[in-house]
This record gives C-alpha cells, structure tokens and sequence, in this order.
C-alpha cells in the first residue's frame, strides 16, 4: 500500500483499490471497487461537518471496504427523520466514512478523504434547497429534491 491515499492496482489481482484517509493517517479505509454513487449534499448539516458549502461522497458496498485504525463515532438524527454515523479520527478529528440507518450494507465516504484529484465526478446533488446560490453544477447531474 502506498501511505498516499490514492487509486493503484495490487499485484495480485486486476481489481482498483482506492485508500481514504484521515488527516494523520491513523485511520484508513481501503475499497476494492468502483463507487456506486458519487453525491454531492447541501444540506446544512454537510456544509457544518465539512466546513465547507457542501459536502461530496461515494457509497461503496460494505463488503467491498477494509476499515484500519481507531475511530470514534457520532450519531447524527436528520430533519427527515434518518440519522447517520459519522466515524472520524480521534486525533486528528477528520471523517474517514459513514453510514446511514436507511441505506444498509453500504458505507459512505468523503471524497476529499481520497485525496485523489481523478476521483469520479458526482452525478447526483441533493438538498439543493440549501444551496448557495453562487455553485455552479454540472449540466449532467441529476437533481434529487
């Protein structure tokens, strides 16, 4: 493994491999396939956890994912009704994955967590509502209210 996160090819096998992880690199998540979704969220809760005006993740099969290193978790109850857990480094305090109460047998990721720049592009962006109203998205993406 490389101590970049970063998508390479083992010797063995012919399968992609993707490492997430956090700042410190103390906690790791490697997947052995490609997304399944790629999302951007608007919702005001992402904009809190990321900093930023919105957060961007990939949903990988569970069975599909390698968890290494410590990680402390948080339950976060939607205004839908869902919660989510977060599971982010106990040093450093980065998120390296989720996973939802609704959606079973996936794991969500951060896709800044990669720190790959050739990462798929998102092809769903969600809570639009919140939104600011300087982002620009792709003409492709599909809009879920």
């Amino acid at each position: 493994m490389t101590d970049r996160a970063s998508t390479f090819v083992t010797e063995d096998t012919a399968m992609p491999q993707r490492v997430a992880t956090c700042s410190c690199r103390q906690l790791m998540l490697r997947t052995t396939e490609e997304p399944l979704r790629v999302s951007i969220c608007h919702c005001n809760a992402c904009q809190r956890r990321t900093g930023s005006v919105f957060g961007v993740q990939a949903r990988f099969r569970e069975s599909a994912v390698v968890i290494r290193g410590n990680a402390t978790a948080y339950v976060r109850h939607g205004d839908t009704g869902g919660s989510a857990t977060f599971h982010f480094c106990p040093v450093c305090g980065a998120t390296v994955y989720y996973r939802l109460d609704s959606v079973e047998g996936l794991v969500g990721v951060p896709v800044g967590a990669f720190s790959n720049a050739n990462f798929p592009a998102p092809t769903v962006s969600v809570f639009e509502e919140c939104m600011h109203p300087w982002v620009a998205l792709p003409d492709d993406i599909e809009h879920i209210a």
